[in-house]
């Protein structure tokens, strides 16, 4: 079985993936889930390299929305799982693909819930984070995940990532009908540049609402 690293988004961090990973780790996965928030993110990319390359074999990453920005860059992997991901090139930013919806529509994605405090840091706003992040999850998972918000560096938005491996790795595209995170006209770009895409009702945080089905979906990779 082949290792497996998960990246998580920004505004997460590892602990909203327990489920998954420990439903990987009891049927004997090797499962690992850095810590990859709030740091540039070439750094942050060094970071999940090293753990890459300290892997007995090409390891399966599973990269949740701006955890494809840092899936982007990695090198020796065996298979990309991008579940609601953002698929970029060196140069695309998040502010690129919102201008870039806003030309091809005519109008502006709807914007996350964001509050900017004077140190330059966003929060998701947990009061209405819920529609646009778990609108499909239970009242505990919905309460239990906006607990483990915390903070990212408003520079997210105008960072790109440091490489395309996606472009030469056997790779999957998860979209999700019902997200309201990501523009549907971005996800469509998303999926179009990946190798085989799989379609589920769901929101943006499917590894909360359909645990089962995101770990035997990467139990097949591993």
């Amino acid at each position: 079985m082949r290792p497996l690293i998960i990246l998580h988004g920004s505004w997460h961090q590892p602990a909203h993936f327990d489920d998954v990973a420990e439903r990987l780790r009891r049927e004997g996965a090797e499962v690992t889930v850095p810590d990859v928030g709030a740091r540039p993110i070439a750094e942050i990319t060094r970071t999940v390299q090293e753990i890459v390359d300290g892997s007995a074999e090409p390891p399966v990453v599973l990269a949740h929305s701006y955890g494809g920005v840092i899936a982007g860059g990695l090198q020796g992997v065996a298979h990309l799982i991008l579940l609601a991901a953002i698929v970029s090139e060196p140069g695309e930013t998040a502010q690129y693909w919102i201008d870039r919806v806003k030309e091809e529509t005519g109008r502006e994605p709807e914007p996350l819930p964001l509050i900017f405090d004077d140190k330059g840091m966003t929060h998701l706003d947990h009061a209405v984070v819920r529609e646009a992040m778990y609108a499909d999850c239970s009242d505990a998972v919905v309460e239990r995940a906006t607990a483990l918000l915390r903070p990212e560096p408003v520079s997210i938005f105008t960072e790109s990532p440091t490489g395309a491996s996606w472009k030469d790795t056997p790779n999957t595209y998860i979209v999700c009908s019902e997200d309201r995170a990501l523009a549907p006209e971005m996800v469509a770009h998303f999926a179009a540049r990946c190798q085989t895409t799989v379609t589920w009702r769901a929101s943006h945080s499917p590894y909360l609402s359909r645990p089962v089905e995101l770990a035997t979906l990467v139990r097949e990779q591993l």
